[in-house]
């Protein structure tokens, strides 16, 4: 992988025919970032909370919620020795784009110089979608082309959008499937036109009593859905990484081992998705720090085919932990940033079937559910 100063990262040789009208260099230029975020053995540090989202978790450790604080939380992570060993992108909300530390560096050349790609979360939240019974889609696509030409020339590398569906009854409708599929599909092809990695996140909210069998064959249904849209609007796989839900049964049900969940997230995605996708980086979905770790071991140790790279893209399953340890206090950073470093490494290990647990204490086995959970 090479930095070419403005130009951004860059690794090339692959002629590509099918994105953004034909542009071959570009579509070069998505191959081998969507690639190397996918690299085994490394992940995604979701650090992209809207000021609201961060605003509530620092009212956990009675913290304020202002901008030196939020800065002082992402430079604790960004700057933890040895911890992009284990990342190779992470996902920032728009103010963390463009912020510094404390000593002046931006924060987007502290990952430059670590080998890890900046990426920006690029939706603008859910809406209610009308004709549902409290289904929702996600928004932000009027001026997403702009947008996207300005965080690839502040140095974004990729991009996230969450559309956000939910197990009911009759739920997810038809109509919520068909929408967030294109709001997905729309969002990816844009994003690509402007230089940026798509990062595909349909969401299926773990809320609810039903059991693993049902959010199976409703996860095959959404991602079944989603690579369809994709294809239609001529977006260029190899270009995207994919960021869903593992297949667990409800929050309100009876939890199953890690073992049994690997078995029906592998068999749902060797079901819908293509392997000319690079990575599939799971969201952690409110399961603890541990069961996170140990649920995305579990499917790297299966013996199956698995076309695509296992790994994560994990927010509060990457913090938590050190959210708690830090405190807020200066004097606490040290003691923060090797939990962090410890969740860091278990996870990477878990990217190729290694970890064998316990990284993070006791306090890494607390549940971070939250219901229908917005960000």
């Amino acid at each position: 992988m090479i930095w070419l100063g403005e130009v951004g990262w860059w690794t090339g040789g692959v002629t590509v025919e099918r994105c953004g009208g034909g542009n071959g260099s570009l579509g070069d230029e998505l191959i081998a970032n969507a690639a190397y975020i996918a690299t085994p053995g490394k992940g995604i540090l979701a650090a992209d909370e809207s000021t609201g989202t961060i605003g509530k978790r620092f009212a956990s450790i009675n913290v304020e919620n202002v901008e030196t604080n939020r800065r002082a939380l992402r430079e604790l992570l960004f700057t933890t020795p040895g911890a992009f060993e284990y990342l190779s992108g992470v996902i920032l909300f728009e103010e963390t784009l463009y912020q510094k530390s404390a000593a002046g560096k931006p924060f987007v050349d502290i990952m430059k110089e670590g080998g890890v790609l900046p990426g920006i979360k690029v939706d603008k939240g859910v809406v209610e979608l009308a004709g549902t019974n409290g289904e929702t889609t996600t928004q932000g696509l009027d001026d997403l082309g702009k947008r996207c030409a300005q965080y690839y020339s502040a140095g974004a590398r990729f991009a996230k959008w969450r559309a956000v569906l939910k197990i009911g009854p009759t739920e997810p409708s038809a109509l919520s499937i068909l929408e967030n599929a294109n709001g997905l599909a729309r969002y990816a092809i844009i994003c690509q036109e402007n230089g940026l990695v798509p990062i595909v996140e349909p969401e299926i909210l773990v809320d609810g009593s039903h059991d693993i069998d049902r959010c199976a064959e409703v996860s095959e249904r959404v991602l079944a859905a989603c690579y369809k849209a994709l294809n239609d609007h001529h977006v260029l796989l190899e270009g995207t990484l994919l960021k869903p839900n593992m297949v667990t049964p409800g929050s309100d049900s009876k939890k199953v081992a890690p073992e049994v969940i690997a078995e029906y997230t592998v068999r749902t995605l060797q079901r819908t998705v293509p392997p000319a996708v690079p990575g599939i980086m799971f969201l952690s979905g409110g399961q603890s720090e541990e069961e996170a770790t140990l649920n995305l071991n579990a499917m790297n140790k299966l013996q199956t085919k698995k076309p695509w790279t296992l790994s994560f893209s994990y927010g509060r399953a990457l913090q938590q932990s050190t959210l708690k340890t830090w405190q807020g206090k200066e004097e606490n950073v040290g003691k923060a940033q090797d939990v962090f470093l410890a969740r860091a490494k278990g996870n990477s290990e878990a990217t190729l079937g290694k970890y064998t647990g316990g990284a993070g204490g006791a306090d890494a086995s607390e549940s971070l559910h939250v219901k229908d959970y917005k960000y």
